[in-house]
């Protein structure tokens, strides 16, 4: 492995330019461009090929064509139910970390790559990459861009159009740019899922119990419970 490759995943600076990380990345982008070419009735060859090209591919992982990404999805690890509405960008020069039942609405980019501030080694077309987690059950809003090194909490709402620079915990919601957290989920969000707009006790029932029985279903069969 060149050093260049190494230092990928480091946090230092490297040249991405380099003749071996080239070659491997080509493989995956053409990939990708495969991907983006299926129509959204090939559901079987869409799935085949992300769990060809995505570091990790959970079960149910649905991404809307086009997929954009520098190394093909082969940094991104996807949980479970991961499901991304058209044009998801990532700049997954190092990794990118997605927990089970996420979503993204349209247009959201998640960015690990960086470059150095001071100009002459801009120039030398430096570059650094820092690692990007977003937790279980969160909702990117549409328009949204993740910048290097963020962390984003289990259950989380960014709202649309954010600029994520800093971390954000887990149960809040979040908006702005910068982002930053508007208020904690709360006993109002038990009742209302927009606005005025009652959830029918019914139906937040049997959903809830049926979610609780598929998760104790799933935690059985692998051993938790």
């Amino acid at each position: 492995m060149s050093e260049m490759k190494e230092k990928m995943h480091t946090g230092e600076l490297y040249l991405p330019g380099d003749e071996e990380i080239m070659k491997e990345q080509v493989v995956y982008q053409d990939m990708l461009c495969d991907y983006n070419m299926t129509k959204p009735s090939e559901t079987e060859k869409r799935m085949n090929l992300l769990k060809t090209m995505l570091g990790d591919c959970g079960e149910g992982v649905y991404i809307e064509a086009p997929f954009y990404s520098n190394f093909g999805g082969h940094h991104c690890h996807f949980g479970n139910r991961v499901y991304a509405n058209y044009h998801l960008t990532c700049v997954d020069d190092t990794h990118i970390y997605v927990g089970d039942y996420t979503m993204f609405g349209p247009n959201v980019t998640i960015a690990t790559a960086g470059h150095p501030i001071l100009p002459e080694l801009r120039e030398q077309v430096y570059q650094y990459n820092m690692p990007v987690h977003i937790g279980r059950n969160c909702w990117i809003g549409a328009g949204a861009l993740i910048m290097p090194g963020v962390t984003i909490g289990d259950n989380t709402v960014i709202g649309a159009g954010s600029v994520v620079t800093k971390d954000i915990p887990s149960n809040v919601v979040a908006v702005g740019n910068p982002c930053r957290v508007m208020r904690e989920i709360n006993e109002h969000d038990k009742e209302y899922y927009y606005k005025d707009r009652k959830i029918d006790d019914k139906e937040k029932m049997a959903n809830i119990l049926r979610y609780k029985g598929i998760n104790r279903h799933c935690a059985h069969q692998k051993g938790v419970l």
